[in-house]
């Protein structure tokens, strides 16, 4: 995502530009010319609607009867108001309360509905909802209401006007705005909004109780698909879950192949921007306005490809802003609320099935196999694709042939198994440097070595089609560079991946894959001529002052007090402590309290006996080198600085520890050889202390 940085501020500088703001008397004049948001004039006439007794020429008069109150919907004459929402589920409204004084129509509610505990996510106000029969679009909305926008939520079709509100960054290192957002001013509110169904839903719901709110005027003015400018590329449109977001740095080593295969493409010939954003499902990603607002940004001919199922597995479906869907809900998302509304954008969807989460504590031999079992969504999305003629990628079934090729020990290195020591990131529950926060071996997420795999299989699924004759994945696949092309072809990986090792891809040799092949492709660490790494190979004081020294960008007379012979851990602590001096003149901020509080090493209240588990899962070492039980092993010339960098959390014990859990040992090790394995790690650890926290991680040589 780093390259297209240029891409997302120019589209920053535009957000005021593209996003409506109409005032009472401008709005009918706006949605008569130029659409806002497009390049094109539309040639179609606004849907405008009149709740007054004020007759309003060009407009629909939407009449109240005294007798029967308010009109109901009626496929026959294109509007009315309706009993429930199109949200799934439908969310009740009223129409029996529904009142006109001839200024508009009103409705008051004695009551609301909130569930205990979910109150932010399960609520209902109720209110009224009129309902238009429009085909699937664009749609800049203009409706007046009766009351203030204190008083008052208006929502388009089940979307969260809290969320649209609100502008900010689609992603987690802010290259990727929000352009489309929702305003509302005064009595007046305006959205732009990408229609799949054949309707559309206005809903006026009230903030408080026994407070009337209510309509007066709508007009809705198609926006036509946008031509893309002359000059300008194509672009591939990622949308997922947290497997395709892109991370960073403070999330390391987190990653997801979307922050991966824009490496696969020319970016000379398209764009790749990647919308996508952990714990989104197909439903949160349409309430909140992330489909919406690629389908309004995109032009006729660009791509998205979307992936949805892991959060769409939640057991909250039936809440109103939850994330989880029935098969039912899944279906029909695809088929009524995304697949119409891109392709009325002249937009081209591509779906990716999600990949098999993996059994964490699976032992060795375990076969691995399609995780969902209860719903079965990546079925649901390959019938909807070929019932729709979608290109679809079958990310589900390569990724546990994927697992069972390089097996158990393998697969779990490659997820989320984070032992002490491993990498200074964090999660929402805490930082990583003790182990996992969540004490287990997360089987839904994972590291980079595996994004690359998944990348590798997308875009090799994406060739065979194209030489097939599906000629979405040929378009795609004209953008790819050739190298990719040819490796997706032949199967020979070793030009775009050199950094992969024989030895370290399958077995246990794979333990530390992910530090190994960054530190290769960075140029730290290298293979030999059989294109082995030799992970169990004892690590020297020399390589180990060259590599550190290329990975920080430091001098090696530094490191000139220490001779050339096999690195022990005690001198691997002491150069540790000595580069980070050299590199920082403050603690870098995975030391901070950016992972919380506690009371740390060097403070005035520190307790070095303190039980471990009263602190939390915080940064700094859980035991105390007052603990440690060899410490007095340690060279007396080297006890000062090593122990600076176990403190500093630099340098950690290796025995007792485990991946998914949060334990420290309470040995040193101080004699212990270091192998290339375990230097591997430590390096690994010191390049991400170095980053800054949001950057995107997305580095792949050294400055």
């Amino acid at each position: 995502m780093r390259k297209f940085l240029n891409v997302a501020l120019s589209s920053l500088l535009l957000v005021a530009v593209l996003t409506p703001c109409f005032s009472r008397t401008g709005a009918a004049a706006a949605m008569t010319g130029n659409a806002e948001g497009s390049t094109l004039t539309s040639m179609e006439s606004p849907y405008k609607f009149n709740f007054t007794n004020q007759e309003k020429p060009g407009y629909q008069s939407v009449t109240y009867d005294v007798n029967n109150g308010a009109p109901l919907f009626n496929s026959t004459v294109g509007y009315g108001f309706v009993y429930e929402t199109s949200a799934m589920p439908p969310r009740e409204v009223h129409t029996a309360s529904i009142t006109s004084d001839g200024t508009g129509f009103f409705i008051t509610e004695p009551s609301f509905y909130a569930e205990p505990k979910y109150e932010k996510d399960n609520y209902n106000n109720y209110g009224m909802a009129f309902r238009i029969a429009v085909p699937p679009g664009a749609y800049s909305v203009y409706v007046k209401t009766t009351s203030d926008a204190a008083d008052t939520t208006l929502s388009v079709s089940g979307m969260q006007t809290s969320r649209l509100l609100k502008g900010g960054f689609w992603d987690a290192a802010k290259l990727v705005p929000i352009k489309y957002t929702a305003a509302a001013r005064g009595k007046e509110w305006t959205y732009t909004y990408v229609n799949g169904r054949d309707y559309l839903d206005i809903e006026i719901e009230p903030n408080k109780i026994n407070t009337p709110v209510g309509i007066e005027e709508v007009i809705l003015q198609p926006i036509p698909p946008q031509q893309r400018e002359d000059g300008s590329l194509p672009t591939i449109f990622l949308l997922g879950d947290s497997t395709v977001k892109s991370y960073t740095f403070d999330e390391t080593p987190m990653s997801g192949w979307g922050q991966i295969i824009d490496s696969m493409f020319n970016l000379r010939k398209v764009n790749v921007i990647n919308y996508s954003m952990g714990g989104r499902s197909f439903k949160s990603a349409y309430t909140e306005g992330r489909m919406n607002d690629i389908l309004m940004s995109g032009r006729i001919g660009d791509y998205v490809f979307i992936q949805f199922g892991h959060n769409d597995e939640s057991t909250d479906e039936f809440r109103r802003y939850g994330r989880g869907s029935t098969e039912a809900m899944y279906e029909t998302y695809i088929k009524e609320v995304y697949l119409p509304a891109i392709r009325a954008r002249g937009m081209i969807p591509v779906f990716v099935t999600p990949m098999s989460r993996v059994k964490g504590d699976a032992a060795p031999g375990y076969i691995y196999t399609n995780s969902f079992k209860n719903r079965m969504f990546p079925d649901i999305m390959k019938r909807s694709a070929e019932e729709a003629g979608v290109t679809l990628i079958d990310l589900n079934a390569e990724s546990i042939k994927y697992y069972n090729e390089i097996g158990v020990e393998a697969t779990t290195a490659v997820y989320m198994s984070i032992e002490a020591g491993e990498t200074p990131g964090k999660t929402s529950n805490g930082s990583y440097a003790n182990g996992h926060p969540a004490n287990k071996v997360d089987g839904t997420h994972y590291k980079e070595a595996l994004a690359k795999q998944f990348a590798r299989i997308i875009v090799t699924e994406l060739v065979k089609k194209g030489k097939a004759g599906d000629s979405t994945a040929a378009a795609i696949v004209s953008y790819m560079k050739d190298e990719v092309k040819l490796a997706a072809l032949t199967g020979v990986w070793s030009s775009i991946f050199p950094e992969m090792a024989d030895d370290t891809t399958t077995g246990e040799g794979a333990y530390y894959r992910n530090q190994i092949e960054k530190l290769i492709q960075l140029g730290v660490m290298s293979k030999d001529p059989n294109g082995n790494f030799n992970p169990d190979e004892e690590m020297t004081v020399g390589d180990f002052i060259r590599c550190i020294s290329k990975l920080m960008n430091l001098e090696k007379s530094i490191f000139a007090g220490y001779p050339n012979g096999e690195l022990s851990r005690e001198i691997m602590g002491a150069i540790l402590v000595d580069a980070y001096h050299a590199k920082f003149t403050s603690k870098p901020k995975y030391m901070t309290d950016y992972n919380g509080t506690a009371v740390v090493p060097g403070d005035p209240d520190y307790d070095p006996y303190l039980d471990p588990g009263a602190r939390g899962v915080m940064y700094y070492p859980l035991v105390s080198w007052q603990q440690l039980v060899d410490t007095a092993q340690i060279a007396s010339h080297l006890v000062s600085k090593v122990k600076e960098a176990y403190e500093l959390g630099l340098i950690r014990s290796e025995k007792g520890i485990g991946r998914g859990q949060v334990v420290n040992g309470t040995e040193f090790e101080p004699k212990v050889t270091v192998t290339r394995e375990k230097a591997a790690k430590a390096l690994y650890f010191m390049w991400v202390l170095q980053q800054a926290v949001n950057v995107e991680n997305d580095v792949s040589f050294l400055k």
